[in-house]
């Protein structure tokens, strides 16, 4: 997925709280991304010292050469490629669970709080194989980005700008782990990431006039989509899902329609 590549080659293309997250989930050190980001702009290294002394403080003696020609061992030290993806991905999905937890049990104890006492067994069990599912799509996700980055520069036998984003593009094959729902909300999330990102890095290098590159310009747009959804809700409620609308009639304080009464539904 392009917001990977822009994330190893141009990190500061993204907002700090989108960066801060994938700071976290990427799994590498940052001498570490840095050495990746000047071997593949063909940049003169900066920090192999560093990336050695980080390794050994691991417990692993890492010699990199200055004149290598895939950053393998920059990214994953003495360690073989597959096996680095397993451990890689043990550890991933470490960090993945207190991420999904929350997103799953706090709308549950909202939106179902009252089902909780009838069938606490079933929703509670929908919410952890949410969690668990969600936790394997971004452990996954990002294992299989590293996995496909060596696996690309093996094959070419070099890194460049062009190689790690074929590298990174087959990534995107784990988000079939979630459901179709979660598929589509993911996907529109990273999309708008990665046309932010995009046109940062063409106003960056000349191709967009400076005027283009508008600050806060998320702001601009989530005011014009929340004032869509809010002329939905009020006018055309057909449009969403039911669980959401249900949680934006909770958020409003709108009680059900008549038809959707206990009384209603018991005739």
């Amino acid at each position: 997925m392009e917001a990977w590549s822009s994330y190893l080659l141009k990190p500061e293309s993204f907002p700090p709280s989108y960066r801060s997250f994938l700071n976290k989930h990427v799994g590498k050190d940052q001498v570490i991304l840095q050495g990746v980001k000047e071997h593949a702009s063909a940049l003169p290294y900066t920090n192999l010292e560093a990336i050695e002394n980080f390794f050994k403080a691991k417990g692993a003696d890492v010699k990199l050469d200055p004149n290598m020609k895939i950053p393998c061992s920059m990214i994953h030290g003495n360690q073989a490629c597959s096996s680095h993806v397993f451990t890689f991905f043990s550890e991933a999905y470490k960090r993945s669970l207190p991420v999904y937890l929350p997103v799953y049990l706090i709308p549950t104890l909202i939106v179902h709080h009252q089902g909780l006492l009838k069938r606490p067994y079933t929703i509670l069990g929908k919410s952890l194989l949410g969690t668990t599912r969600s936790s394997l799509f971004l452990s996954a996700y990002t294992a299989s980005a590293w996995m496909w980055t060596c696996m690309v520069n093996r094959f070419w036998g070099k890194c460049d700008i062009p190689i790690v984003a074929m590298g990174t593009f087959p990534t995107g094959l784990a988000l079939a782990i979630e459901k179709k729902s979660r598929r589509i909300e993911i996907s529109l999330y990273c999309l708008a990431r990665a046309i932010e990102s995009l046109f940062t890095c063409m106003a960056d290098v000349g191709y967009l006039p400076k005027s283009m590159n508008l600050k806060r310009a998320d702001v601009v747009i989530f005011s014009l989509s929340t004032a869509i959804i809010m002329h939905c809700y009020a006018q055309e409620r057909e449009v969403f899902r039911s669980k959401y609308l249900c949680v934006l009639d909770w958020v409003f304080g709108v009680p059900p329609p008549p038809c959707e009464t206990p009384p209603c539904k018991n005739r």
